[in-house]
């Protein structure tokens, strides 16, 4: 008996119009010509020779006559030669779908009065009206459609994407070629901005490493080194920031964490007290009930301007992780000075301390820094200090910026309009956030003198805006500055800011207005 394996499968061609008959020979397995499953060795259609049926009828095998009677379709005597001419491509069935239903029929009645007894196998197959001659052909005939299809899809969308590109270039008209150079410039743009921020950040990362190695462990003899102050203007890395604020700012009031514990125990009663309903009777002395109405007052002013404190963060507002961090330290520095209270500004300068300390350093900052003469004379309403200042302010206002001076004059604009709100808050509610913090790293370096000559760097940075404003428009815009303020132009601008009239330092003038305070500041030009 021959092996199974050493027969082979068919797979048919596609007719040709010229020639109809078909022979049979072997291609070898895993050849380019071969579109079978793994086999022996397998035939393929080709031209001339035997014919598929004189092929069978030379086989005797019991087995491939099984094979051929159940794998493969009988050549039908009613299907011409002509008809096979009809069929072009892939014959994909064994015969031809009679186009006449009768026609069918009456083969099946042939059949039925030759007297043969078919097996049941063989009487399924007479019940279709065609049978498959190869799956192979099916599948590719299949494969072939899905692929027409695909194709026909792609190019109705890249024609579309065409027709949608030439309407834009037709709007765009004889500007297209301008709208591409500044689209190339706005690319060259974004670049060189990606490339300095990775310089900036290489250079933060290294002045981090030279703060936190050399300079924080040698803090009494470098802090005032030429090397550190070169650095300190620059700004200061994030990661050192609060330290080294903490060391700039000192702790003259010795502040401990403890105290800071019972400023904020006294402050929680306070509050528990407030929220409790009010025992204050007739017999009440008039100073207790004003002492109760201010701590109200201020508790009230506390819950709201922290409400407004950095709205865009998020994080300061009822619900946020910094509310009741903020909210304990302005109520116990209310309990440490209660001579002071609260006052609306605070809560700013609280809240950068907050993010960029612990809570108890960021206490025992805040303390000691509104303790300074300047902010303690802004928070105390101290009215005489406070036109010191201004006086000394217009001095070196009018000697840096004249004809800016000179407008704000004619138009009785001034300094108190726009200073308070700065020096209040020390610049955290006007400038942006990395902005703010640059000044406050050079502010705890040269102390209050460096607030008011931020104030003229601002002043000459927009002074050619500010010199064709009305009094409305300047007020306006200097309690409301430009959102985006980059930090290397402002400094620039206040580097170029002299802080000297006369020979006489920030001090010096300050000290002379402080002694005789009727003098004007025309006087010390004499």
């Amino acid at each position: 008996m021959t092996s199974l394996t050493s027969w082979s499968r068919l797979t048919p061609v596609p007719s040709s119009p010229l020639r109809t008959t078909a022979t049979w020979s072997s291609v070898p397995h895993g050849s380019r010509k071969c579109h079978c499953r793994p086999l022996t060795t397998c035939r393929r259609v080709t031209r001339g020779a035997l014919t598929p049926g004189e092929l069978r009828l030379k086989r005797t095998s019991p087995i491939m006559s099984f094979i051929n009677r159940n794998l493969f379709s009988k050549k039908l005597k009613g299907v011409s030669a002509a008809d096979g001419h009809r069929e072009p491509g892939w014959r994909l069935f064994g015969r031809v779908p009679p186009s006449n239903p009768k026609v069918a029929l009456k083969e099946n009645e042939r059949g039925a009065q030759a007297g043969d007894s078919p097996s049941p196998r063989q009487s399924v197959r007479k019940n279709l009206e065609f049978e498959p001659l190869s799956t192979t052909a099916l599948i590719l005939s299949t494969a072939q459609r899905t692929c027409q299809r695909s194709q026909q899809r792609r190019l109705r969308k890249h024609q579309q994407q065409y027709e949608e590109m030439v309407a834009q270039a037709k709007k765009r008209g004889s500007g297209s070629c301008y709208c591409l150079c500044a689209e190339l410039r706005e690319a060259q743009k974004r670049k060189k901005q990606l490339e300095d921020r990775v310089k900036q950040e290489e250079n933060i990362g290294n002045a981090a490493l030279t703060w936190s190695q050399e300079i924080l462990p040698n803090w009494t003899t470098m802090c005032s080194s030429k090397r550190v102050k070169e650095l300190w203007w620059q700004g200061v890395p994030p990661s050192v920031r609060g330290r080294v604020w903490s060391l700039a700012i000192g702790n003259d009031l010795n502040i401990t964490h403890e105290l800071y514990d019972i400023c904020l125990a006294r402050a929680k009663e306070r509050w528990n007290a407030s929220s409790a309903p009010s025992t204050t009777t007739d017999t009440d002395t008039g100073d207790a009930g004003s002492s109760h109405a201010d701590r109200e007052a201020s508790l009230e002013l506390i819950k709201l301007d922290i409400s407004r404190t950095f709205p865009s963060l998020c994080i300061f507002q009822k619900g946020g992780p910094y509310h009741d961090v903020l909210h304990s330290i302005l109520g116990a520095y209310t309990c440490y000075r209660p001579d002071v209270g609260y006052v609306q500004g605070m809560s700013f300068i609280a809240a950068v301390l907050i993010l960029n300390m612990h809570t108890a350093d960021a206490f025992i900052a805040f303390a000691n820094l509104l303790n300074k003469p300047c902010q303690m004379a802004f928070y105390r309403v101290d009215h005489s200090l406070m036109l010191t200042y201004f006086a000394a302010f217009e001095v070196f206002f009018e000697e840096n910026l004249p004809k800016l001076f000179a407008h704000f004059k004619s138009n009785n604009l001034t300094p108190d309009i726009y200073l308070i709100d700065w020096i209040f808050t020390l610049y955290s509610k006007s400038l942006p956030l990395d902005v703010a913090c640059r000044v406050w790293d050079v502010f705890c370096r040269d102390g209050e003198e460096f607030l008011f000559r931020t104030a003229l760097g601002i002043l000459r940075l927009y002074e050619d805006v500010l010199t064709h404003m009305d009094f409305i428009h300047n007020a306006q815009f200097l309690t409301r500055l430009p959102e985006h303020i980059n930090a290397h132009t402002l400094f620039s601008s206040i580097a170029a800011v002299s802080m000297s009239c006369r020979n006489r330092k920030w001090t010096q003038v300050l000290h002379t207005l402080q002694k005789d305070p009727e003098r004007a500041s025309p006087v010390l030009k004499r």
